[in-house]
């Protein structure tokens, strides 16, 4: 398979997951916060410093169908991931590119 059409394919996995599956596990408390209610201090929580960005608690502000803003902000996250993965591969591939070996010139023959 070539690479171009495994990426394709991956990428388009990765959303279709973001879409249909993380809605589904977004809906529940995290590990963390699980531990934290079961433990009795969640109401000691605080936001940290990017609560209020656009993508902030697995959702899209200002997109009203929960579903929705759930999948747009995980295809977000795999958009940005692989454009940051792929740019740092290109930038490897790109600096560590290195000439070919010289082939070593074999004596005449000696007649």
């Amino acid at each position: 398979m070539r690479l171009g059409v495994f990426v394709a394919v991956g990428l388009a996995v990765a959303v279709a997951l973001a879409f249909l599956v993380a809605p589904e596990a977004s809906s529940k408390p995290d590990g963390l916060e699980k531990v934290a209610m079961d433990e009795g201090f969640v109401d000691g929580a605080r936001d940290h410093d990017l609560a209020g960005s656009p993508t902030a608690d697995y959702g899209v502000e200002g997109v009203d169908d929960d579903r929705l803003s759930t999948g747009l902000a995980g295809a977000l996250g795999i958009g940005v991931t692989f454009a940051v993965t792929g740019g740092l591969f290109w930038l490897v591939r790109r600096t560590r590119r290195e000439p070919a070996p010289a082939e070593p010139s074999l004596p005449e023959p000696v007649a």
